[in-house]
């Protein structure tokens, strides 16, 4: 293993191996704990997308939530799941099957379209014509929009969805999916997340389908590993300190230094970062 892959391993926080109850324990403990300390939230809000990153953080979730309910005896505690589709979602039946697994205290539908597209216009007559890369992330960044409105309301904070096969990529949208208060998957890896979705007896095509971030017009469900130009397993292997072949090490250190400045909160002066 190389130095810089050491590095990463070290930053992504990513075990070789796992015990998937342990794993479920601490994320469900860390997210009880956050709102006993800051009491003043009652809740998370997380948007679902029937994919298998927002299934696992919305089961965590309110798995927490219920522990929190049954030891204080209040009920003012929320887990609110937001079904968020640009017009009409092609997997809107996973969505559905994974409220139905989740069962959140609230679930809330906001169809982004209008907005979105009122953006688009906005801009056009401006003189700016949106690619549909970045329409795309005209949709990630509204969708938290909205989330974080619903949060303001709701008194609750807003979960991302981001973990280590992620976050090694910059596989999200700046202030988008990646704009968050708290992440409980990070530290697993893509396919550690499987693992506690299976212990948790999640509906298998949940989390066997294949990841899509389904942003683009013009390529709906385009599959994260068409994007990126690597496979998850490989991810994996690397960030579990495994050997990988040359080309895929490149690829993921790549990926790792371009996608830095997603994972630094903003830069000021007295940051070696811009230096």
């Amino acid at each position: 293993m190389g130095n810089l892959q050491k590095q990463i391993v070290e930053d992504m926080k990513v075990k070789p191996f796992i015990n998937p109850n342990e794993e479920i324990r601490i994320s469900v403990d860390f997210l009880k704990a956050y709102l006993k300390k800051y009491t003043f939230f009652k809740g998370f809000v997380l948007g679902q997308s029937g994919g298998q990153d927002s299934t696992l953080v919305g089961k965590l979730a309110q798995l927490a939530i219920n522990e929190l309910k049954e030891e204080t005896g209040s009920q003012e505690y929320k887990f609110i799941a937001v079904r968020l589709p640009y017009g009409v979602q092609k997997d809107a039946s996973d969505v559905e099957d994974a409220i139905q697994f989740i069962q959140p205290d609230k679930d809330v539908t906001v169809n982004i379209k209008p907005a979105v597209d009122a953006i688009e216009s906005s801009l056009r007559e401006a003189g700016i014509r949106l690619s549909d890369f970045e329409k795309g992330n005209v949709k990630a960044r509204e969708r938290m929009v909205v989330q974080y409105s619903i949060a303001a309301m709701e008194n609750c904070v807003v979960l991302g969805t981001d973990h280590s096969a992620e976050a090694i990529t910059g596989f999200y949208t700046k202030y988008g999916d990646g704009g968050a208060d708290l992440v409980p998957i990070f530290r697993l890896n893509k396919r550690q997340g499987k693992m506690l979705l299976k212990e948790l007896d999640c509906p298998e095509h949940l989390y066997l389908k294949t990841p899509t971030a389904d942003l683009e017009d013009e390529r709906p469900q385009l599959p994260d590993e068409s994007a990126l130009g690597i496979s998850y397993d490989e991810i994996d292997d690397f960030l579990e300190g495994k050997e990988v072949s040359k080309q895929a090490e490149e690829t993921i250190e790549a990926l790792y230094k371009k996608s830095a400045h997603k994972r630094h909160l903003p830069v000021t002066v007295f940051d070696d970062f811009w230096k």
